[in-house]
């Protein structure tokens, strides 16, 4: 396998390393185009999100075939070098990658990744055919123990996305080590099993081609801790957004992960894709992670509506929670998935309501989901 385990330092632990040696990243910018929100001849009805145990089969069926069909369709990043931008589905990842370290631990974090994946569910919908809306997975269903994380519907090698990777070992002393991890290798199952090719971009920053598999590491355990239904009423406990978001992000410790870090790490644990702090995107489990996480996001914003659609904060800059650099971000902040995506820029504010289409035609965003979490 090129690029090997050995050269990786891309799990989300790194991220202290990296800040702390002021590490960046170039961001795409462009004005973009076509994306989410109405599009002309089309009735202003927003989608409705589902959990993904609630699918039918075919439903399930449809979702995958639509994401191997963005994963099989011509990039169109502008190629430069050896860029490893292969497919639609590349280009995607490439836009997580090359603006990590402008959105996350800011308080642009979550508004970016409500953005993101409605952008996906556009390039799956208009450019694949796909006719459902973007499934979520609602993990804490699934963390009420180890073994019932394992038994996820997500997991399942028929009707999901596949489960582990066989085990894979390191040293003892490696701090990267996720606590719990069970697996490591490429998955063994489901359907993105037995392809060399399947991932091309990462480990961490690199867009260089790098041809590689689609690798799981799962932490049952640590799941269980940080994606568990007392972390979730925890995280919409919080009175303001500020603080709102810093329990979702939590910090870059695994001790103190957060729901977010919980489903990245324990589905990627050391070695999984999506355990990287760039390339995460590659496992397209990330995008039913993401569609929780802004579930999770919406239904704080609904527990107090009018109050909630513009209440916004925190850090322009990765982890200045004391405005020692900048100040704090505000609706009026930008938001670029850059060129490839040909998503149109838009601001903070432009994506703090998800259902704002049916607003006089002039919404970013058209969604809304079948149910909401509650305290």
């Amino acid at each position: 396998m090129a690029g090997g385990m050995g050269s990786r330092l891309g799990t989300w632990a790194v991220l202290v390393l990296c800040w702390t040696t002021a590490l960046t990243c170039a961001v795409p910018v462009g004005p973009g185009g076509p994306g989410p929100g109405p599009k002309p001849g089309k009735p202003e009805k927003p989608l409705v999100r589902k959990e993904w145990r609630t699918l039918s089969t075919p439903e399930k069926r449809s979702y995958i075939t639509a994401v191997k069909c963005l994963l099989a369709k011509p990039s169109q990043t502008t190629p430069f070098n050896t860029t490893g931008t292969f497919s639609r589905y590349d280009d995607l990842v490439y836009t997580h990658i090359q603006q990590t370290f402008q959105m996350h631990y800011t308080g642009h974090f979550l508004a970016w990744h409500r953005y993101f994946t409605a952008v996906y569910e556009s390039l799956l919908r208009d450019e694949c055919g796909y006719t459902g809306a973007q499934p979520y997975w609602d993990w804490t269903l699934d963390a009420v123990s180890p073994a019932a994380y394992v038994a996820s519907p997500v997991f399942d090698p028929v009707t999901g996305f596949g489960g582990n990777g066989p085990w894979v070992e390191t040293a003892p002393d490696d701090p990267f080590n996720v606590p719990g991890r069970t697996g490591g290798g490429c998955v063994s199952d489901g359907p993105f099993a037995g392809a060399d090719d399947l991932v091309h971009l990462g480990p961490g920053d690199s867009v260089a081609y790098n041809p590689q598999c689609l690798r799981r590491d799962l932490s049952p355990s640590f799941a269980s801790r940080w994606l568990s239904l007392d972390q979730t009423r925890l995280t919409l406990s919080q009175g303001d957004f500020g603080w709102f978001s810093r329990v979702v992000e939590g910090m870059p410790s695994f001790d103190a992960s957060g729901i977010h870090g919980g489903g990245h790490y324990g589905v990627g644990g050391r070695w999984g894709q999506m355990g990287d702090l760039y390339a995460s995107p590659c496992d397209p489990i990330f995008f039913l992670h993401h569609a929780n996480l802004d579930r999770v996001w919406w239904s704080w914003q609904k527990m107090d509506l009018k109050k909630r659609l513009t209440d916004i904060s925190g850090p322009i800059e990765l982890m200045d929670y004391g405005n020692e650099k900048t100040g704090n971000v505000t609706l009026a902040f930008p938001v670029s998935m850059g060129g490839p995506t040909t998503a149109a820029d838009v601001t903070v504010g432009d994506l703090m309501d998800i259902k704002a289409c049916g607003k006089g035609g002039k919404g970013v965003l058209c969604y809304d989901y079948d149910r909401v979490y509650t305290l």
